[in-house]
């Protein structure tokens, strides 16, 4: 799950679901974000997430502005995490979470969990506490449908300054002053009542040629091994001999009692 985060939004928000107000479906989609380019070529959610504003609009919230602009989205979705051969939260977090999903969905299997998968703010207001409101609303939009947890892969907003840290490391680390986590994305998600539970180490993978790499980071990925590049949480893995280059995302799983 990924999201900007900061302190405090403003009071003239509106914020519902899509399937309340179906027809802000188009603008929701089209809202600039700051997504880096490689992210949008993960593969499992090219072809998932927008079957979520699609089919389960009553999982998608949404904040206008006191204009009526769309300045904030958050996706989440209704899976079965206690069918059988399940029961664990996965370690391919974001990617497994959406293919589960439309799985119990095309099946009529009955759901038991809400996992978030996206919150995206506006740019130009991040950093005023949108984010942990849309958070909220989507904790509010699950229990209010009588789900009793909202789990997260949380993607931690400040990871890409540490590439090199291992992520094990990393997801545990607290302050010394309240025993929060260090990181500003966790952080908001254990104030508001979350439990980091365990590091998703695949939870999203982004693989393409060399020039694709090249095309996405402006990087020339000629070397062999490891590529640090702007904004990714860890390295990409390089490979010239062969011609492609792999990104495996780790996440981190929070659970949200209901």
């Amino acid at each position: 799950m990924n999201a900007a985060v900061g302190s405090a939004a403003g009071p003239d928000l509106t914020i519902t679901t899509l399937a309340e107000r179906p027809a802000l479906g188009v603008a929701m989609w089209t809202m600039p974000d700051t997504w880096p380019e490689f992210i949008g070529h993960d593969l499992v959610g090219a072809a998932f997430l927008r079957r979520v504003w699609q089919e389960l609009p009553a999982y998608v919230v949404v904040a206008t502005d006191a204009a009526g602009a769309v300045v904030a989205k958050g996706f989440s979705v209704p899976f079965a995490l206690r069918a059988e051969g399940r029961g664990d939260l996965p370690d391919q977090g974001w990617d497994q979470v959406l293919q589960w999903a439309f799985a119990d969905l095309a099946a009529g299997r009955e759901p038991d969990t809400v996992s978030a998968v996206e919150i995206s703010v506006l740019p130009g207001l991040q950093g005023r506490g949108l984010s942990g409101r849309m958070l909220a609303a989507m904790r509010d939009n699950a229990r209010a449908k009588g789900f009793r947890e909202v789990v997260a892969p949380v993607r931690p907003s400040s990871k890409h300054l540490e590439p090199k840290t291992p992520i094990d490391e990393y997801a545990h680390r607290v302050r010394e002053s309240d025993g929060l986590p260090h990181d500003p994305w966790l952080r908001v998600h254990v104030r508001a009542g979350g439990v980091v539970a365990k590091v998703a180490h695949a939870s999203m993978t982004v693989s393409g040629s060399l020039d694709q790499w090249r095309a996405w980071t402006g990087l020339p990925f000629d070397t062999e091994g490891p590529v640090e590049v702007p904004a990714a949480l860890v390295p990409v893995h390089c490979a010239p001999e062969s011609g492609y280059a792999v990104y495996v995302e780790p996440n981190v799983w929070v659970r949200h009692a209901l």
